[in-house]
């Protein structure tokens, strides 16, 4: 695999923050000026094309406001080399540049993204680190999250120290590996710990990771996910942005029906929320009919969160709230029996909108059996959105809150130790 030209870093913290052209961020930039009091500036696409080039020219004082101003990035993470780098600089730059200040990103601290340095690691610490990460993918589906994310992200500091270390094949496996990690990290945050900004973060790095090994696919991926954080807050225009980018990085690899389909999930999901339902079940047809005729590519072997089962629990959900009970329900029972809807946690969202049927067809005690099913799983598998899911249902059971069916729901979910536990998260 040929390494990417130009300065991918900049490229795609452009590209996750919904510009998906070199012309689109020098509007952006002219526009934010007159905010910073820099009225007389006006940024021209051929200055973007400078930034984004394989030598990019270290931008000035004032260049550098509006682009972390818009980008809500440090400069140093935009690929830039400063005049002062450690190839003209002494040694005490070099040391310096070795030990970076790590810089804040809301829960967690993250490392930039390294150039490379003189240090050249042996060629097995790349496979090395790519399979710690194969091992961290696994864990996933069994591992309590919070447990589990403190020693992803340091994994993720690990690979982004040992990425300034490394050259050749070793560097593009490396990135490669690192790009997982921080999509693992970044899904565990937005999915599971419901730390959306920190998710946001994590994905502009896990990009520019992905850049580093030129590996348009697992762009795609993340692109993709990083749609859902515009998505769940109703930020159609933007969300579809993220989504067209990631449709274009698609078509660049070999893309599998099923990680084609799941680009029609993604998409629809956020179309669910913003209440365009009709679209939403458009594109989950589409996404059938992509799974019905097959693909030459097989999926690689990080993309583990997807199948049949699982677009039909996205189905169903759509179903639900389209007002198709009937259908949702029929959709969501078959997914439930499907193993491989995704263990615990896939099976804790499908009863929860379970449970919102029975709930909307007036059926309180049907409900609630579905409900104290989804709160069993979460009990041994905890799933924000799946607890999301109940809490939800909860609130349409209000008028129901007499029925002892419902007073036992309350006593389950918000036992001492379920009450501390959401507090705790």
């Amino acid at each position: 695999m040929t390494r990417p030209i130009g300065n991918v870093r900049l490229k795609a913290a452009r590209q996750h923050a919904g510009y998906g052209s070199q012309q689109a961020l020098a509007d952006a930039l002219t526009r934010a000026a007159p905010q910073l009091g820099l009225k007389h500036i006006q940024i021209s696409t051929r200055q973007v094309r400078r930034w984004e080039s394989a030598a990019p020219p270290w931008p000035r004082a004032d260049h550098q406001r509006l682009l972390v101003h818009v980008l809500q990035l440090p400069v140093e993470d935009l690929g830039f080399t400063p005049p002062w780098d450690v190839s003209v600089a002494g040694p005490d730059a070099a040391n310096a540049a070795r030990h970076p200040l790590p810089a804040r990103t809301g829960g967690h601290t993250a490392v930039s993204l390294s150039k490379a340095r003189g240090v050249i690691q042996p060629s097995n610490v790349a496979s090395d680190y790519a399979a710690i990460t194969a091992a961290y993918r696994r864990l996933y589906s069994h591992v309590e999250p919070t447990h589990l994310h403190p020693p992803v992200i340091e994994h993720t500091r690990m690979g982004t120290q040992l990425l300034a270390e490394t050259a050749g094949v070793s560097h593009t496996l490396l990135a490669t590996a690192l790009a997982e990690s921080l999509l693992l990290a970044g899904r565990i945050e937005f999915f599971d710990l419901r730390q959306a900004d920190d998710a946001d973060a994590t994905f502009v790095r896990a990009l520019q990771a992905a850049g580093e090994a030129d590996d348009t696919l697992l762009g795609s991926a993340i692109l993709a996910h990083a749609a859902f954080v515009p998505g769940f807050d109703r930020r159609r225009d933007e969300a579809a942005e993220r989504m067209r980018a990631a449709r274009t990085y698609a078509r660049r690899g070999p893309a599998s029906a099923e990680f084609l389909a799941w680009l029609d999930a993604v998409e629809a999901e956020c179309e669910t929320i913003s209440g365009h339902t009709r679209e939403a079940l458009r594109l989950i047809g589409h996404a059938e009919d992509i799974l019905a005729a097959g693909s030459q590519h097989a999926s690689p072997d990080w993309f583990t969160w997807f199948s049949p089962a699982r677009l039909a629990a996205f189905k169903g959900n759509t179903q639900l709230k389209a007002g198709h009970l009937p259908q949702a329900k029929e959709t969501l029972l078959a997914a439930l029996q499907d193993p491989s809807v995704g263990g615990n946690r896939g099976r804790s969202v499908i009863l929860g909108d379970l449970a919102a049927v029975e709930a909307a067809q007036h059926n309180p005690e049907a409900a609630c059996t579905y409900a104290e099913q989804a709160l069993e799983l979460l009990g041994t598998a905890w799933y924000a959105t799946g607890m999301d899911r109940v809490l939800e249902v909860r609130k349409t059971l209000q008028p129901h809150a007499e029925l002892p069916c419902v007073q036992a729901l309350d006593d389950r979910l918000y036992g001492w130790q379920a009450t501390l536990s959401s507090l705790q998260r």
